[in-house]
């Protein structure tokens, strides 16, 4: 060290205090895990175990910038390269750095501790590496973690590396490195670290790598978790390009973490579910909508069951197939004028009517028929559908579910084994008497509107044929009765 670097690394050294004994049992090339409890400019001191402390050169966990990524509390696992028993003092490394030795490198594959090495050139089985003196050589299937080409291979000549030793052979003419298990131990040893701090709950910042259809996937620091695409966003009707893509940073919250079984390895791994949808605003906080409301929507969803209506941004109402009739077509895209029916906050569901002619946006208007029906008011309407047991027909005036009813077959006024679908093709006008009301039960009588008609012309009849022509006069009313 030089000694600018001493006073500065004293100094750090004393704010510390009277460094403590050596650990029991700490020995060049052991593995251990410690806690960062102060970053400097030349050294970074951690604990061990609560007690223990020990440091890093600060050159060690520079990266490619020169800064510094490790801050107070974060957890780290390193070899241990240096002990001085009369200070008590460990010092820790990512790696032995470039061992000057043939037992260094003995102790180095004994260990696990990893070794710095310069490329200095390639053959067709790998890399030639320089260890301070002493020629190595990496195979090409264990330079990098993913396979890589021997063209690809060329860029790392002159780079300095690390590497793992995985077998000294000849007195040291023959040693063999493994960039490959370094780079995945240190993935798992991250991605460690990474899941001590993925539990529910938890806001994560990471990073998007990834869209598929049924969501996002998200690198939390070496481990991936999934956002799935009804946690992108509230508004289902969003895409996921929309939202997001990849390269994005992204805040997340942690919905579950869950053990599963790999299915493309067999082997245990973890199911991390995430959300970006619980860290937004809710809109149905602070969305003013009753029932009776009128909204100008969109057609945003077509399905078997009807028509999903954005009424505001990320708020999706049901019209119900049942509530469009035989010709309630929309596209998507289409503008459609509708009235809230319920309002069910707690599921956040909204189920929609179509709204009656002349009716405004913004103004709240009363659900149901928007027709007076009353039980034995006859009523006139338009068939609508024809079925086997009678004929439906939607009641003049009268927009949706509430204002269709059914014509019994008993009560047609036709002859048994009638074809219904000649006699009452659809859009065929008819005149109905309301036997019973109710939004899904009302039922109407072809047969009793015919029987009110026939009924009152025959009582207008009977009325007109009782009436006296004249009064006559006075006199003649008088005469015949005795006085």
């Amino acid at each position: 060290m030089t000694p600018e670097k001493d006073d500065t690394f004293a100094a750090m050294f004393e704010q510390q205090g009277t460094p403590a004994r050596k650990r029991r049992g700490i020995r060049v090339g052991d593995r251990l895990d410690a806690v960062v409890i102060q970053v400097g400019r030349d050294a970074v001191f951690v604990e061990l175990d609560g007690k223990q402390q020990a440091f890093f050169e600060a050159a060690e966990l520079r990266d490619d910038d020169g800064t510094i990524s490790l801050k107070v509390g974060d957890k780290v696992t390193a070899n241990v390269v240096e002990v001085n028993d009369e200070q008590g003092v460990v010092r820790l490394g990512r790696s032995l750095g470039k061992p000057g030795s043939i037992a260094a490198l003995e102790q180095a594959k004994l260990s696990g501790m990893g070794v710095e090495g310069k490329v200095t050139g390639m053959n067709k089985g790998g890399l030639e590496v320089e260890l301070a003196g002493t020629r190595a050589f990496c195979p090409m299937s264990q330079v990098d973690a993913r396979r890589i080409e021997e063209e690809d291979a060329k860029a790392f000549i002159g780079q300095t590396m690390r590497f793992l030793v995985t077998d000294v052979r000849e007195g040291g003419k023959n040693v063999v490195l493994s960039r490959r298990g370094l780079l995945a131990r240190e993935a798992s040893e991250s991605m460690m670290r990474a899941m001590s701090d993925i539990v529910p709950g938890a806001v994560l910042r990471g990073t998007v790598t990834g869209l598929r259809e049924f969501g996002a996937f998200v690198d939390l620091g070496g481990i991936e978790g999934l956002i799935p695409r009804s946690e992108v966003s509230h508004d289902r009707s969003a895409s996921m390009s929309d939202s997001l893509k990849a390269g994005d940073t992204v805040e997340v919250s942690v919905l579950e973490v869950k053990d599963v079984e790999s299915a493309r390895t067999g082997a245990p791994t973890k199911k991390i579910t995430l959300s970006l949808k619980a860290l937004a605003a809710d809109p149905w906080t602070e969305l003013d909508i009753v029932e009776g409301r009128v909204f100008n929507g969109t057609i945003v969803r077509i399905t078997e069951f009807g028509r999903f209506i954005r009424l505001a941004p990320a708020i999706e109402g049901l019209l119900h197939i049942s509530e469009l009739g035989k010709n309630g077509k929309g596209a998507e895209g289409e503008e459609i004028l509708v009235v809230v029916k319920k309002v069910d906050r707690a599921a956040k569901k909204v189920s929609l009517l179509l709204a009656p002619d002349g009716a405004e946006a913004g103004s709240t208007i009363a659900t149901g028929a928007t027709v007076s029906i009353k039980v034995n008011s006859v009523v006139t309407g338009v068939v609508e559908r024809i079925e086997t047991y009678g004929i439906f027909v939607q009641i003049d005036g009268a927009k949706g579910r509430a204002g269709r009813g059914l014509v019994p077959q008993a009560e047609l006024g036709v002859p048994r084994g009638t074809d219904l679908r000649k006699a009452f093709p659809e859009g065929t006008k008819v005149t109905a008497k309301v036997l019973e009301t109710g939004e899904g039960r009302l039922r109407l009588s072809l047969k009793g509107a015919k029987d009110a008609e026939e009924r009152a012309d025959f009582e207008a009849a009977r009325s007109k044929a009782q009436a006296p022509r004249s009064l006559g006069t006075f006199a003649d009313l008088l005469k015949g009765r005795k006085l």
